[in-house]
């Protein structure tokens, strides 16, 4: 490898397992980055991918390759991240994979937060209704409803938070768990719950969902539109028409944690944004919480 360009591209292209993925990384065509990598294995003198219209699979040598090129990244974010650490001020561009209950309700006002007091901090909120893989890169740090227990990875809890069910206030009133067979329910697509603490009508022992999601957000659009369904605390300010119902029979609690890569772990400018964002998330779940809180009392 010449210089670190031919690194980027070749992790780029390893990590997301082909062209396409890669090109939307490194805004670059699919078809430069064919050229790229082909001139890289020439130099090399052996292929470092077996091509497939399924994508690009490392050989052997390539995924040698990929853990030393991905040391020598780690050495040179971690570089750079001293550099932008320096002054008082946070600056650089961090990205964060978080759930999109959290990208969409908690994150923003929280960024922007963080950004007035660091004006040249550009923060990206990556939302993804699966686990973000922080090896791969996607992210420099994720938020995650279950700490993971495989991989080098560091994991602190932000908060609990808290759900209900919750309904438009104008729907007919709900006395019992037995009143949600006449209702349309609104919850995730069933194979494409990514994580068992998102499992919250099988919780409730409520199998059939009429009106489903993949998105947080989306869902409770669909519950503005008449549908019931569970709903975090910290979404209800969003949509003051709805109110939470069987707050004796349902309420659930679960966490938000931060995740880290363990290589990171002497990033000052990362760990200082991190303290930053971990309570920024807890205060401004705690706000919201209480907004609804008051919201409720006031409609008894």
């Amino acid at each position: 490898m010449d210089n670190w360009d031919d690194l980027r591209v070749f992790l780029a292209v390893a990590r997301a397992e082909g062209l396409t993925g890669a090109a939307g990384t490194l805004k670059m065509d699919p078809s430069t980055l064919g050229r790229r990598i082909a001139r890289l294995e020439r130099s090399v003198g052996a292929a470092l991918f077996v091509k497939s219209p399924q994508g690009y699979a490392l050989t052997d040598l390539g995924a040698r390759m990929r853990e030393t090129a991905a040391e020598a990244e780690r050495h040179l974010l971690r570089a750079l991240d001293e550099g932008q650490g320096a002054a008082d001020q946070l600056t650089g561009q961090i990205r964060i994979g978080a759930p999109d209950g959290a990208a969409n309700f908690v994150l923003p006002q929280v960024v922007a937060a963080i950004q007035a007091q660091n004006p040249d901090l550009e923060v990206q909120i990556l939302a993804l209704p699966r686990v973000v893989n922080l090896s791969r890169r996607e992210a420099d740090m994720a938020i995650t409803v279950s700490p993971p227990a495989a991989g080098r990875l560091t994991v602190q809890k932000i908060t609990d938070y808290r759900l209900h069910l919750a309904q438009r206030a104008d729907a007919p009133p709900v006395t019992s768990l037995t009143d949600l067979k006449s209702r349309r329910i609104v919850g995730y697509i069933p194979d494409m719950i990514f994580d068992k603490e998102l499992d919250y009508l099988g919780a409730l022992g409520v199998g059939t969902v009429d009106m489903a999601s993949n998105s947080v957000a989306v869902q409770l659009q669909l519950i503005r539109q008449g549908g019931i369904g569970v709903v975090h605390d910290f979404a209800l300010p969003f949509a003051p028409e709805l109110q939470r119902v069987l707050t004796a029979e349902v309420t659930l609690k679960r966490a938000f944690y931060l995740v880290r890569h363990t290589s990171d772990r002497h990033s000052d400018r990362l760990t200082r944004f991190a303290a930053a964002l971990r309570k920024g998330m807890a205060d401004e779940v705690m706000r919201l919480e209480h907004t609804a809180s008051l919201t409720a009392s006031a409609l008894i």
